[in-house]
């Protein structure tokens, strides 16, 4: 799962892909209905981290689906896992065109911000994971059991963990608009942090790029002591078209020991 994320807007990358082949299958009256029955009971305390990897536990709550057709006390099913963020990576219009799996709009979109604001308009670029690790049945309400983890939660000071109420058939959704919703209210914070450090000021000798980018580059450079570490140095400096201002010096490379 990506997001990347501009100071002014927001693009969902293969979060959406999760579903976007069965969107075509089925009514899409069911996709909208789970995200309107989609809640979130307990957010995290925390906000997403600028320097480093969020470990982010998740309890999904719903009525199972076998419900609609059998009569007896109320159930719900709970599933736990992690979602694992990486951490945030500045990115610009030109690098992100040069990577692989956004949907088309998600290129157009770029194309747009590379027109109106410039190719090397800072963004952040959010990679997720998730770990499913375990469900059971819980007798009660969804609601109800839902309410009860988020107040054990909050007991034993679990900072880093949310409690969601969905749907059976569409869970994974409720974690989907988690996963969006928590990314959009860290940005902000995560924007200003990488400011404070500089890291978001272009530099005008590398055409705009952001000092990340550069700084990046140099430890790519530093640690290129094997092909692959060349391959993958050449790969970096081609996603951020810069490789005509560092060719001499990559090509020199060759010229070490290996």
């Amino acid at each position: 799962m990506h997001v990347y994320l501009s100071p002014m807007n927001i693009i969902l990358n293969q979060i959406h892909k999760v579903r976007y082949i069965i969107l075509y299958m089925e009514d899409l009256q069911d996709w909208i209905r789970a995200i309107e029955q989609t809640w979130i009971v307990r957010y995290p305390k925390q906000k997403l981290a600028t320097f480093g990897i969020t470990n982010i536990a998740y309890y999904v709550v719903t009525e199972p689906i076998y419900r609609e057709f059998e009569q007896g006390g109320q159930e719900g099913v709970v599933r736990k896992g992690r979602v694992l963020a990486e951490k945030p990576t500045i990115i610009t219009p030109t690098y992100a065109m040069n990577l692989e799996g956004f949907r088309p709009e998600a290129y157009e979109y770029l194309k747009q911000i590379s027109l109106n604001m410039g190719p090397q308009h800072p963004g952040i670029l959010y990679k997720y994971k998730n770990e499913p690790e375990n469900f059971e049945i819980v007798k009660g309400e969804p609601s109800e059991i839902a309410h009860n983890i988020a107040d054990d939660l909050e007991k034993k000071d679990q900072d880093l963990s949310v409690v969601m109420v969905g749907v059976d058939e569409w869970w994974d959704v409720a974690l989907l608009k988690f996963i969006y919703e928590f990314t959009s209210n860290s940005a902000s914070s995560n924007l200003q942090e990488f400011s404070s450090r500089g890291l978001l000021n272009p530099q005008k000798s590398f055409g705009g790029a952001p000092k990340a980018a550069i700084d990046r580059i140099e430890k790519l450079f530093n640690e290129a002591s094997s092909m692959e570490d060349r391959d993958d140095l050449k790969s970096e400096l081609d996603r951020w078209g810069l490789f005509k201002h560092y060719e001499s010096r990559f090509l020199s490379l060759y010229n070490r020991r290996t």
